[in-house]
């Protein structure tokens, strides 16, 4: 699978590299906004070596016209982990010509969420706040749980580096999901934590705990993989964890 990516921040690179190292995907190219690494093999400046024998170059959005670089530089998906503006600037053009489009931003307003449904009625759009497999198993875990015992205390708690603002995108989704009020996450920012994320659900005389840590931001890269791989030969629409997980459980699927 050809893939290109938008975002080279240190999820960005992360993924990248994860990327190149995968025997069954092509990282064709980068985008970024600023040209600080212009035209810069990105194999090389990660220091890996690619899986395929295929290297990626960086490019800055700023430069390029995204119609004619798509038909130059063609790919079969595209991975975003860019600010959440970046869909509109490849959005429409990815989804004219069926590039399957896996979002990883972390929050989107109700525009961006309007735009991804209309883009889903061309392509096979994908999104996902947290797209890490684990965080991802937790949620599904979560709700089935919640089915089990709807009575039971929930409590939320995200933890992330102390430069991240607002509530995690993961953490509201999780929420959500489990019917917790946005006002009662608990959030902790502290030193470099890349990100942990626990659901309590409190019993009479017990409790379960559910919890994902980030380890290494690789595990966006190992999402990543998981998602592109589960969604070949998917219909036009607009799909989340939920929908690529569900088989897996409903069916043995192995």
């Amino acid at each position: 699978m050809r893939i290109g990516l938008i975002g080279f921040g240190k999820a960005g690179k992360a993924v990248a590299s994860v990327i190149l190292q995968h025997p069954d995907m092509e990282l064709v190219w980068v985008l970024r906004r600023s040209d600080v690494l212009e035209k810069r093999s990105v194999a090389e400046f990660l220091g890996v070596s690619p899986a395929t024998g295929t290297d990626a170059t960086i490019h800055s959005i700023e430069h390029v016209d995204i119609e004619q670089f798509l038909d130059e530089y063609p790919v079969d998906g595209i991975i975003d982990f860019s600010p959440a503006s970046g869909i509109y600037t490849y959005g429409r053009a990815a989804a004219r010509r069926g590039i399957t489009i896996i979002s990883a931003v972390s929050h989107y307003a109700e525009a961006e969420k309007e735009l991804l449904a209309e883009l889903a009625r061309e392509t096979v759009v994908f999104w996902s706040p947290n797209i890490t497999l684990g965080v991802n198993y937790l949620l599904f875990a979560g709700k089935f749980l919640k089915k089990i015992a709807p009575w039971a205390d929930i409590e939320v708690v995200e933890e992330h580096f102390k430069q991240k603002q607002g509530v995690s995108g993961t953490a509201l989704k999780i929420a959500e999901a489990l019917e917790v009020n946005i006002s009662d996450i608990n959030s902790v920012r502290a030193g470099g934590i890349v990100g942990r994320h626990e659901v309590i659900f409190g019993f009479p005389y017990q409790t379960v705990r559910l919890i994902h840590e980030s380890i290494s931001r690789e595990a966006f890269g190992n999402g990543v993989i998981f998602a592109a791989q589960n969604l070949k030969g998917l219909a036009n629409g607009l799909y989340d964890f939920e929908d690529i997980l569900l088989p897996y459980f409903s069916t043995g699927k192995n």
